[in-house]
């Protein structure tokens, strides 16, 4: 065969290098914006506030991180998230697993009613005020239960998860049961085993919505002894705007003259990101192929 039909065509390497410029300008848009964050909560806040800062800092300063940082209670709130995305994520998969692999049982004959009442849940909702006098009758606020008892059952992870063990042949749960294995034995030994992919890829989404979510502490926790530390953050930050304001005292501008908004608004988005961009390259195999589940056959 001739050597010419392996060739690129002169059109094909610039189809090449089109696609590899635009991959380029996606990657920089989306990095970009951290890498802003990076260097501006590394500068100096007095010069931070005149801007114009973008790749690196300015005059170099680590006086946002030390405020940070130097705080007693950074320590619990951080345990408190990470106990909340462990607790609620190993809850929530575990439940939505096993409602996902009931709906997928062929004989159970409300499977499809069980399918159709949770997906009705995706498209209407009580509102938040009812739910909130929910949590209050049922003694939920203030206290840990809140972040994971309402998140047990996700109904799009039902149905990822669904999806994906129907395709798994019907003949190797039936082997099982004919060897008189019972549902759990075949949910736990059969099924999760084999859907290990989609499941860690849910298991990334849980953990990212989890290690996020500064809301629901703000409305069901207002003692804020179990704040988490996006919360912390947050609140350290209207600190700083609060101070800043009223710097004209001699006492406040010496001790604090180092700070501002705008230096400990990108520390804290860094503090806060940073676990994430760790923890997900570990986990990127088994995301990336859980979204292909039902796009393309293998």
């Amino acid at each position: 065969m001739d050597q010419d039909y392996y060739r690129k065509s002169i059109g094909s390497r610039i189809f090449d290098f089109i696609n590899i410029i635009l991959m380029l300008m996606v990657i920089f848009i989306m990095v970009y914006p951290f890498i802003n964050q990076l260097a501006v909560s590394f500068n100096d806040s007095t010069d931070a506030v005149k801007g114009g800062i973008y790749f690196f800092p300015r005059k170099f300063s680590t006086s946002a991180y030390k405020y940070i940082f130097e705080d007693v209670k950074l320590l619990k709130v951080t345990i408190m998230s990470v106990l909340r995305v462990i607790v609620g994520t190993i809850t929530c998969v575990f439940c939505t697993s096993l409602l996902a692999y009931v709906i997928t049982i062929k004989w159970f004959s409300g499977r499809r009613f069980m399918r159709k009442l949770f997906v009705f849940t995706m498209y209407f909702g009580g509102g938040l005020i009812p739910f909130y006098l929910l949590m209050v009758r049922l003694h939920m606020t203030n206290s840990f239960n809140v972040y994971w008892i309402p998140g047990l059952l996700a109904p799009y992870y039902m149905l990822l998860i669904g999806a994906y063990m129907q395709d798994i042949p019907e003949a190797i749960f039936e082997s099982a049961r004919i060897d008189g294995a019972s549902e759990l034995t075949v949910f736990f030994k059969i099924a999760m085993p084999m859907a290990t992919p989609v499941i860690a890829a849910v298991c990334i989404f849980v953990a990212v919505g989890h290690w996020n979510s500064w809301f629901d502490c703000m409305i069901y926790n207002p003692s804020g002894q179990f704040d988490t530390l996006q919360v912390y953050l947050k609140r350290l930050l209207l600190e700083v705007e609060a101070i800043t304001g009223i710097r004209d005292q001699q006492l406040l501008h010496s001790k604090y003259s180092e700070l501002s908004p705008v230096t400990v608004r990108a520390a804290a988005t860094v503090v806060v990101t940073a676990p994430i961009i760790i923890i997900y390259p570990f986990f990127q195999n088994f995301f990336i192929h859980g979204m292909r589940v039902g796009a393309v056959k293998e």
